[in-house]
Parts: C-alpha cells; structure tokens; sequence
C-alpha cells in the first residue's frame, strides 16, 4: 500500500515510486525473463512524465488531482464477489460467453466461456504468460516498449492481468464476447491496471462487449490499456458499457493497428464514473482500413467525461468517421478532443468527426477541440462541434399535444442520441441502450 502524495514533476515522482513497487511481487507471469526489466523501464518512463496535469495540452480539460489526495491499495487482496450479484442481463439476455474480471484479475469462477471456434483462445493474460504463449509475449514486447504517455507507462509497469482473445485467420466468431469487469471497494480504494490484447486474424470477425460496473460505494481508480491487432481484412467490433461507481476514477486507453481492408467498429456509452476518460488512438496501416468510432454519453452532479480520439491515416484509401454525442445535468463536464492525421503519402482518403452536446442546466459545461492534421492532397477531411439546450419549439409541440414536461424531455433526449445509439451493429442492444436512458432520466428528476 502507498500513499499517492503530490506529484508535480520528475523528482516528486521519483520520490513516490520509491516507496512503491512498481508491478506485482513473485508469481508465475514474473517467470518471463522480459517482464521484469520491461516493468522496471515503464516505471521510469512514468517518472520521467509525471502525473499528467492541465499543462500537458492532451489532458488540458481534465484533472487528476483527485488522485493526489488518495491513498491507494496498490496490491488489493482478490475480493470476495458472488456470481449472483453479478448484473445478469446484458443488452436484454443472458451472455453466451461472459469473462468476468474483478479489480482488474480474471476469475475463471465467475465466468462462463463454452467452446468457441477452432484455435480461438480466450483467456487471461496471466495464464497465457504462464503458458509460454510466445505470440502473446511477442505482441506484448512490442506494445509495452512504446511510450504512449505517463497513464500508459504506469499501467505498463504493473503489468500483470487482463484478458487476451486471439482470433485466427478467417474464423468467425458468431456470439458476442462479453467482458465483465468489476470494481469493489476496500479499507483503502483499490488500484488496478488491467492489460488486455485483442487479436484478430486476416478475413476474421469478431465483437467484444465490455460491461464496466461498481458493486461498492465507494471510489477506486482503474487504469486499463487495450491493443488491437487486426489484420487483413478483419473486422473486429468493440462496445464498451462504462457504468462504474459515481466514486471512481475510470482511465482507460486503446491502441488498435489496422490492416489493409480492415474495419474497427467503436461504441462506448459512458454512465459511471466520478472521473472518467475514454482514449481511442487507430492506426490505419494499410490501403483501404476503415474505422468508425461513436459514443454516447449521460453525465449529471459534478461528473467529469472525456472522449480523447486519434486516428492516423497512414495509408492511401483509408476511411474514418467519429460521431460522439452527450447530455449533461447539474454541474457535470464533458470534454471531446478529436484528432485526424492524414500522412503526406496517404491519398484519397476520407476522414470525418463530429462531437454534439445537450446542456440540460446553465451550470453544465462541454469543451471540445477538434484538430485536423492534413498533409496530402486528394483528401475529404471535415469537423464539427454544436452544444445548446432542448429545442423549446420541439419541447411546446410536445407540450402542446398532452405530453406531460418530463416524459417530453425524455423523448428529446432520447431522439437526440438516437444517432449515436443507431450506429451500433449489435443485435439486442437498442432497447438496453434506451433503457438506461430512461433510468438516467428517472434518476435525474429524483434528485
């Protein structure tokens, strides 16, 4: 356990990390002779950046000074969760295949993966390790010697957990993959840095659900990283339901690496969290990668959401689109900061983000900056930003017509994310989408 004093710079945190060890003491995943140095090395990266605060222009709008005042569980004991108080329906039926993660470690007991397609591995990342899986540790390497940032670096020097799906070439995964993971409280609020890999061959298909939620009161701080590996022709769908704890901290990034022909397919829809951020970073490598990335978002009280995206064009005949639209009560923050680079060789391509905000109260507030980076010339590239309130003319049609003023509201609300929400490409998933919608609502008006 380690208090996490002030950090302000390089020396502050060198302080810190000195009484913290940096990733997880003697088990079977620190028996990879690369593990131990490449941890040591994260460490240092993060003492070199420090805690990132408003003066590095990424995180400009959002602040983790929360974190200063905590004093964090590092090493929480694996916490007691019966598999009854696991939420049981997701997107309105029970999961086929569920992976059940708690404070960021995979507890095989409360999961339920049933046979899946030929060479399909899904598992934990510490059992994969174990199991001397040298394309796993491969992949790993190589991600975990890129410097993404002082958040990417922490998590990198506590690699330990997570989850690793690995699809092979042209196999198809017809059921969704859900991946539930967990926050629990403790004496102290627990800390955790899972580290999850998502593989898919050439001409594969396969999506993932991950199903974020709190079973505490209290607060905790979650800092996990995804990379994406999708080769030739894959298509791989990501949907992500973040719904922790109104006390937690939720930091989460995911780097995907696209392929010629490959197709990413983004959803996130943000409930939780008293803090929470949301990276997407898309590399699109080869001729004719696509990715679209949406989002939703529901905050209220004194909430804070960011939505941070990058997407590099690094090939000719690419596609990107990226739509996030939010709604906002009380006093909470939103942030959206969209970034498209199209490299000088990467001709005819297209790339196009959008970031629409309804403020539900005069003390909400949205920042956005989207940037475009252009540097070919055969290139459709456009951004966009709106924020303002209710339509008052469509609210007095509503009105006027019987519609009692909070079912109306709802109904706007509701039509106001119907684009975002549209746009997933999941069967079953609308009505639970629209459903916590109204529960938003509900909650809203209660308080």
């Amino acid at each position: 356990m380690a208090a996490l004093a002030p950090i302000d710079g390089p020396a502050a945190v060198s302080d810190w990390l000195s009484g913290w060890r940096a990733g997880p003491g003697d088990g079977t995943v620190a028996a990879a002779d690369w593990l131990a140095p490449a941890r040591a090395a994260a460490a240092g990266r993060f003492a070199a950046h420090g805690l990132p605060n408003r003066r590095v222009e990424d995180w400009r709008y959002t602040n983790l000074s929360r974190l200063t005042g905590l004093e964090l569980d590092w090493t929480p004991a694996p916490a007691e969760v019966a598999k009854e108080s696991l939420p049981a329906l997701v997107f309105g039926r029970e999961a086929d295949c569920r992976l059940v993660l708690v404070n960021g470690q995979v507890r095989p007991a409360l999961s339920t993966v049933p046979a899946l397609p030929a060479g399909t591995l899904l598992t934990s990342l510490a059992d994969a390790l174990a199991a001397g899986r040298q394309d796993v540790a491969a992949l790993l390497r190589e991600r975990v010697a890129v410097d993404g940032g002082a958040l990417k670096a922490l998590n990198d020097s506590w690699l330990e957990d997570g989850y690793v799906l690995i699809v092979p070439d042209g196999v198809t995964v017809e059921m969704p993959i859900e991946i539930l993971s967990v926050g629990t409280g403790g004496a102290l609020p627990p800390a955790y840095q899972p580290r999850n890999l998502i593989v898919a061959g050439a001409g594969s298909r396969v999506t993932v659900v991950e199903h974020h939620v709190g079973l505490c009161i209290g607060g905790y701080f979650a800092n996990g990283v995804t990379d994406v590996a999708a080769g030739p022709e894959a298509i791989v769908r990501h949907c992500k339901v973040q719904d922790e704890s109104k006390e937690a901290i939720h930091v989460a990034l995911l780097d995907a690496a696209l392929g010629r022909d490959a197709m990413f397919d983004s959803f996130c829809f943000t409930l939780g969290g008293g803090i929470s951020r949301n990276e997407l970073r898309v590399s699109l490598d080869g001729p004719g990668a696509h990715c679209r990335l949406n989002g939703a978002y529901l905050v209220g009280g004194q909430q804070h959401c960011d939505h941070t995206t990058a997407v590099d064009h690094a090939a000719p005949e690419t596609h990107s689109d990226q739509l996030y639209k939010g709604v906002l009560d009380g006093r909470a923050r939103a942030v959206f900061q969209g970034k498209v680079v199209v490299r000088q060789d990467a001709q005819q391509v297209e790339g196009h983000q959008m970031s629409r905000a309804l403020l539900l109260s005069e003390t909400s507030e949205v920042n956005t900056k989207p940037e475009l980076f252009i540097h070919a010339d055969d290139v459709q590239c456009s951004h966009g930003a709106t924020a303002g309130d209710l339509d008052a003319e469509a609210l007095f049609y509503l009105r006027s017509r019987g519609v009692p003023e909070g079912q109306a509201r709802q109904l706007l609300v509701e039509a106001f994310l119907n684009e975002a929400i549209d746009a997933v490409a999941l069967a079953g998933m609308r009505l639970p989408l629209e459903r916590n919608v109204a529960r938003w609502m509900a909650e809203r008006h209660a308080t």
